[in-house]
């Protein structure tokens, strides 16, 4: 399906992005300061590729996830609130040295921001990332010129799946549900975007928690967003 096809053969008016996995790979970056983390912390290395199964809700849950070992973090050991607080700060310390360092823009992502501000769409960014590092990563990619606003993970007192941050970065930008559309690559952003009675499209080239993309009930699942264009 065109991406027309979902606005009675127009462009949405308002397009919101995902972050981490759906403009950025972020995983490098994330990883690393991860496993600084649990390094720090006495713990063997998680390495690249289990991270990337743990990244999409949020600095907070990626750090349970990688004292867990694994997505489900609740299905383990009780973990002490006074240790959880010294990862988390351990992993803040090490990311805000190295977020950007080693990311990188996914192909198509360019070409398609362009075709959509030449149709006149509004565009946002709705991540779950902390504010600390939103800006700078966009920055560093050199991506912030492209949105006329960031909604991060504690903007908010809620974060996606909740639809509040995609209410509230549509009515920043004029938007109407009907005519607004998501664009990410996880469970949480689908999930979002249902509850928020908007349009979603989903890209399997990001992270979802090592599970496949095309089972997640998108409007349109893609390898690239040139697809859409």
């Amino acid at each position: 399906m065109m991406l027309q096809g979902l606005f009675r053969g127009e462009w949405p008016r308002t397009i919101l992005f995902d972050l981490d996995g759906t403009l950025v790979d972020s995983a490098p970056d994330l990883a690393a300061s991860v496993d600084q983390m649990l390094r720090a912390l006495g713990r063997p290395a998680a390495g690249e590729e289990s991270v990337r199964q743990w990244v999409g809700n949020g600095a907070a849950i990626l750090v349970r996830r990688a004292l867990a070992g694994r997505v489900d973090y609740d299905n383990g050991p009780v973990l002490e609130e006074t240790d959880f607080r010294q990862a988390l700060d351990l992993f803040y310390t090490a990311y805000a040295d190295r977020n950007g360092r080693h990311s990188s823009v996914y192909p198509g992502v360019i070409p398609f921001l362009q075709a959509a501000l030449d149709h006149g769409c509004r565009l946002g960014v709705v991540t779950n990332k902390p504010g600390a590092f939103t800006g700078h990563l966009l920055e560093l990619m050199e991506l912030d010129h492209w949105f006329e606003i960031a909604v991060s993970g504690d903007t908010l007192p809620v974060r996606k799946p909740d639809p509040a941050p995609l209410h509230h970065a549509i009515e920043f930008l004029g938007g109407e549900t009907t005519t607004t559309l998501m664009v990410g690559d996880s469970a949480t952003d689908v999930q979002a975007a249902g509850f928020a009675g908007v349009a979603v499209v989903a890209v399997r080239y990001g992270y979802n928690y090592g599970g496949p993309v095309d089972d997640l009930g998108a409007d349109i699942v893609v390898d690239s967003l040139t697809e859409l264009l």
